[in-house]
Formats: C-alpha cells, structure tokens, sequence
C-alpha cells in the first residue's frame, strides 16, 4: 500500500520481479513459434534470476548463470540465446510495458552484452562432385528431397511441410510454383517457391504418392532431413560437416556464381526483402524461372563456383 501511495504521488515504479516480466512476455508471445524453446530457457534462467527486481538486473547478474552453462557444455549459441530472451524482456520492460499510471515498468534498460561466437560454423556450399557423392549415398526419398533443396534453396522444414494444396499452377509458363503459407516460413512470410526443371520434375515424380504432402516416405511426411539416413551417407563420403542447410546456401552461391542479381537472389532464396513476393506478373516469375535454371547443372559455358576452404592440420 505504501509503495502504490508512492507511485501515485511521486512517480516511482512499483519494483517487479524478472519471474513477473517473463511470465508477461510469455503471455503476449502465444503466437511466436520458437516460443516454447524461449519458455525453456525461461525456466533454465529463473533459478538464477527469478527473483531479482528487474531494475536491479544487468549483465554481471547473469554471470553464474552463464558459468553453469559453460560448465554443461551448453553452445554459445544457446547462451547467447536466453542472454537476448532477457534483453528482450527488459527492453520492452523500458519502452512498451506501463503501469497503472502510465509509467514503463523500467526507466531505461540495462545492456545485455552477448558472448562472442567464435565457434560459430561458417556454411559449407557443396561442389558438384560432392553433391553427386552425397547424393547416391542417400535413400532414394532423401535424394530427391536433397535434389529439390540444392534446386530451390527450400529449408528443410519447408520441403517436408510442402503440400500439393501450396502448389498454383501457371498455365502460361507451363509450370507450377508452390506457395508456402508464413507460419511454415523462418521469417513468418509467405514463401514463393519457383521451380527449374530439376525441381519440377522431382515434384512429378512425387505426383500421386501422397495425398497431402509433397515428400512421405512409407505413407507417411517425412518430419526431418537430418536424420540416420543422412548422417549415415554424409560420413561415408568423408563429408560429416555438412547440414542440410547448406544445401541452401550452395543453391545461393551457384545463383551468385551465375551472375544472378541480388534482388532475385533474395526472391529466390526467400528472404525478407519489402517486395510483396508472392504477387508477380509472367514476365517477372519468367525471369525467376530462368534464373533458377542457371543452377540445373554444370556447364562449362557457365563460371563454376569455386568454393576456397581452410585446409585442418589435424
């Protein structure tokens, strides 16, 4: 009661607890969908944090929790991670949240530094002769899924949600795109899928498989590329470091290595760009097409991508 007299006469926020602030942010973030791995580092942090008012929270409070991460063996990435959850939480605590007399919940909000990543992996865009070795170690239903990833730059929770109901024909172009609804799409657009004649006609090949999906294996969605069946065929062709996604960024260094500009690179790849991407006309999708036909193959007529790596003296 005393410290309500005091906000009302004199302007002091009431002090909250973190545990109070996340609990508002996990309330107003229903519809985040990395919102249940936010709630579980959430829970890894209060512990920790919980109970210290946020206007007494800062970097160095968080330093015994980011000990006892270290000390599990937790990446840096996934520090780093629950570090931007709290940044979050305090800045929003700063500039969005008020109370009932319309004072932000935080008068300003400390600095949340991030650890540096060293350990960050770098993409590794696959050369043409370890797509062919990679690629005939995989199960014939991976294959094709790999096949239309390096031909679209498709992620992998995108080509195992593809669904024949995304997919709009374009009589004029004779061809077919597919359009991914937002909510299966990284940055939450909608996603345009185009397709060159290598991703075409592994969609054919799947034509009247499945009812609803594009890729099943056994009558059933695939859930996931990177499973047994591929980490099985990229060891046994000595090439463990590569991740399904960088299938693609090989699909967007071979754009780039032939001479595909960057606008349509980001059209291509599915990147926020301010262009409303699913709206084009004929010539404009034509010209998508024919961008993405310039990655169909090798060819000698064509600058081959030359990818430099560092050389391990393991």
């Amino acid at each position: 009661m005393e410290q309500t007299r005091k906000a009302e006469v004199y302007g002091v926020r009431p002090t909250r607890r973190f545990e109070e602030a996340a609990a508002k942010f996990v309330l107003e973030n229903q519809h985040k969908r990395s919102l249940n791995r936010d709630i579980c580092l959430i829970k890894q942090l209060l512990p920790w944090i919980g109970d210290i008012a946020i206007d007494r929270l800062h970097r160095g409070s968080m330093e015994s929790w980011i000990e006892d991460r270290r000390k599990q063996g937790r990446a840096v990435g996934t520090i780093n991670h629950g570090l931007k959850i709290v940044r979050r939480i305090l800045n929003l605590a700063a500039s969005e949240w008020q109370d009932e007399y319309g004072l932000t919940w935080l008068a300003i909000a400390p600095k949340i530094k991030l650890l540096p990543d060293t350990d960050k992996r770098k993409p590794y865009p696959l050369s043409w002769d370890e797509q062919t070795k990679l690629f005939k170690e995989l199960p014939e239903h991976l294959a094709e899924m790999a096949l239309f990833a390096v031909n679209t730059g498709c992620r992998d929770s995108e080509i195992c949600n593809l669904r024949w109901d995304w997919e709009v024909k374009v009589p004029t172009l004779n061809t077919s795109v597919f359009i991914v609804p937002g909510e299966f799409v990284k940055n939450a657009d909608d996603r345009l899928v185009v397709l060159n004649r290598i991703a075409l006609s592994v969609v054919e090949a799947r034509r009247g498989n499945h009812d609803t999906h594009v890729f099943a294996y056994r009558g059933k969605p695939v859930r996931n590329m990177l499973n047994s069946g591929w980490q099985l065929a990229r060891g046994k062709v000595g090439l463990e470091q590569v991740r399904v996604h960088d299938l693609k960024h090989t699909f967007g260094r071979r754009l780039r290595a032939a001479g595909v500009s960057f606008e349509d690179r980001q059209d291509l790849l599915g990147h926020r760009s301010g262009r409303i991407t699913t709206h084009y006309s004929a010539a404009e999708l034509s010209n998508l097409i024919a961008a993405a036909e310039s990655v169909c193959e090798k060819s000698g007529s064509k600058p081959e991508l030359v990818v430099l790596r560092r050389i391990s003296n393991f």
